[in-house]
Order: C-alpha cells, then sequence, then structure tokens
C-alpha cells in the first residue's frame, strides 16, 4: 500500500498515478470529502467534470461539489436548496427588522431637532 494515494483512490482501492485527476484535490488525510461526493456523484462523473474544467477552476469546483454533496446526504429532499431558502428567509427577516431600526432612528432624530427648535423659540 503506498501511503500517498490520494483519498479517492484509497476509497476506489486503486493505485494512485502520478497524473491522478484527484490527487490534488482529496488528500489522504480527508477520506470523507470524497467518499461524500463519490456517494452523490460517482467517481466516474465527478471525473469527467474536472477534466472537463480549466485547471484554475477545479478547486473551487471540488468545494462546491462537496458542499452540495454533504447538504443532499443532510437533506436528500432539498440538498443545498434547502439551506439557500433558509438562508434567504434569515436575510428578508433581518433586511424587515433594519427598515423598522431605521425608520424608528429617523422619528427619533425628527423628535429630537423639533424639541431643539422648539427650545430655541
Amino acid at each position: 500500500m503506498n501511503p500517498k494515494r490520494c483519498a479517492a483512490c484509497k476509497y476506489l482501492r486503486r493505485r494512485c498515478p502520478k497524473d491522478c485527476i484527484f490527487s490534488p484535490y482529496f488528500p489522504p488525510s480527508d477520506p470523507d470529502k470524497f467518499a461524500c461526493i463519490h456517494r452523490i456523484y460517482g467517481a466516474g462523473n465527478v471525473s469527467k467534470m474536472l477534466q472537463q474544467l480549466p485547471v484554475q477552476s477545479r478547486a473551487e469546483a471540488v468545494e462546491s461539489l462537496s458542499f452540495e454533496a454533504k447538504c443532499r446526504v443532510e437533506d436528500p429532499v432539498y440538498g443545498c436548496v434547502g439551506m439557500i431558502s433558509l438562508l434567504q428567509t434569515q436575510i428578508q427577516k433581518t433586511q424587515t427588522l433594519l427598515a423598522k431600526t431605521q425608520a424608528e432612528i429617523a422619528v427619533a432624530q425628527a423628535k429630537h431637532s423639533q424639541t431643539q427648535v422648539n427650545e430655541f423659540m
């Protein structure tokens, strides 16, 4: 067994070639990352996706696939869409609260400036 095999090759129980497309993105220290991606997408599909991308975009694509796969494992129905929806709801609630707070500040400032004008007279 070669201790330098990437997590993908270890998981697939094969030798890791020098030009392994998985090795830069699936280090042996993080085997769960590849296992999760493989469970959702399959090794062949991931390999094809990575080969179609420019080298500079592959790391980001792997991180995206990893996030989406983990979300899909945790929530098989909605996956990452469920999390995105939850975050959008939180953003809307926060924006509403911010608008209310800004309105309250504007009213308080108007009252304060009105009081100062009345004190001048």
